[in-house]
């Protein structure tokens, strides 16, 4: 009985996760609903990218290149952020995506769609 209870709450958790999709349905960015202060984004068939967490005045508090051989997921913990505002930007080649990030005492909450997508120039 326990087991299926404990099955049951892991199907849950994964069907209410919350999930959007920018570049060409290629990127994918959720919250994760188990602890609601992780975020976790996947990009599918693309195998560099490169990710900035900035605050609401655009400065740069968390940045990184992520890479992967079939594709990217990664998840960050939002446990020490404190309360406000915050943006995901995730470029991939030309393609830059930007999604808000809402961080309160009881978790946090990710835009559905992207705030911002726009093609930047290379150099």
């Amino acid at each position: 009985m326990k087991t299926i209870l404990k099955l049951s709450l892991a199907v849950l958790v994964t069907m209410t996760t919350i999930s959007t999709y920018a570049i060409n349905g290629d990127f994918s960015l959720r919250v994760l609903s188990g602890n609601g202060k992780e975020i976790s984004f996947a990009v599918n068939q693309i195998q560099k990218a490169n990710v900035a967490i900035t605050d609401r005045f655009h400065n740069i508090i968390y940045t990184e290149t992520v890479t992967g051989k079939e594709g990217i997921l990664k998840t960050y913990s939002l446990e020490e952020f404190p309360e406000g505002t915050y943006f995901l930007e995730v470029v991939i080649n030309s393609k830059k995506v930007t999604h808000e990030i809402v961080v309160t005492r009881e978790g946090s909450t990710l835009s559905k769609k992207s705030i911002q997508d726009q093609n930047i120039a290379t150099n």
